[in-house]
């Protein structure tokens, strides 16, 4: 058990993380930005550090401030809570470089899983079912174009380091494929940096369902239950409802059985090689 914990994070977030510690007789450490000297979690907590100014960039995606505050603070661990840090696989690293735990994923199962092309590829290794599809990324409006007309119309074009709807175009005719396929490029090099896209067949009117599942470091991985993300703008979700209506308890416990065997799959990736010299 963890003696002291590291709260990066702020707000409601960091106020639920802090009340669990308490309920396990951990001490908490928050920080925060000079904007939120005030905010409740700081006001709860015996031991609070400021990391920087107002903007997020310099305070709680600031790796630096936050590793030098749990060091000097003598904490075994940091929670990230959710956004800010919290995928970031090179903080993930760098608690590990530090000798502190970093409670979430390992940095290679970041990796892993942050790109959507080839987490698709781990998931279909585990055997995990997915959408009909491309087998990793592809390269080309033209290769995308034949990998449509092999599985047939209608596709979705997806950006591998999408996220929030952004990088996605839906195509029904064949004819629209490659100028769909170089807009969605597009918007993904602008959001994301990176033009990586994969094709999957377009699902009409679907169940956005989803399974949360938590792991530990010993190989015990859990299911805690589904819930459906159906309602949805601009492939954003609005509204969350748990657990999903839609399910029959066969199908529940055959997706749930799902995700926890894909979980595994992602621990051990191969580390991308680093700059010569």
């Amino acid at each position: 058990m963890f003696k002291r914990i590291l709260i990066a994070n702020r707000g409601e977030i960091a106020v639920r993380v802090f009340r669990a510690c308490r309920e396990l007789e951990i001490e908490p450490v928050v920080v925060y930005s000079q904007a939120d000297r005030e905010a409740l979690h700081v006001q709860l907590a015996e031991r609070a550090y400021c990391i920087g100014p107002a903007r997020s960039a310099d305070s709680y995606l600031n790796v630096n401030a936050i590793l030098t505050v749990a060091q000097a603070a003598g904490c075994d661990a940091i929670h990230p809570g959710y956004g800010f840090l919290s995928e970031n696989a090179d903080f993930a690293d760098a608690c590990e470089a530090a000798g502190i735990t970093f409670i979430g994923p390992s940095g290679d199962v970041i990796r892993a899983m942050g790109n959507k092309a080839a987490a698709r590829k781990l998931m279909q290794s585990a055997g995990v079912p997915v959408v009909p599809g491309s087998d990793g990324a592809v390269d080309t409006a033209e290769q995308a174009k034949a990998l449509a007309d092999s599985i047939g119309y209608p596709v979705l074009i997806k950006a591998s380091a999408g996220g929030g709807g952004r990088g996605m175009r839906r195509v029904y005719e064949p004819e629209q494929l490659i100028p769909l396929f170089e807009e969605a490029r597009s918007e993904s090099l602008a959001c994301f940096g990176s033009g990586e896209m994969y094709l999957e067949k377009l699902i009409v009117n679907p169940r956005h369902i989803e399974f949360q599942i938590m792991a530990d470091g010993q190989g015990h991985v859990i299911q805690l239950g589904d819930r459906d993300c159906s309602i949805q703008r601009r492939n954003q979700k609005l509204l969350e409802e748990s657990p999903s209506k839609a399910l029959t308890p066969e199908l529940r416990e055959r997706m749930g059985a799902a995700a926890v065997a894909g979980a595994p799959a992602p621990r051990t990736p191969p580390r991308p090689a680093g700059p010569a010299g």
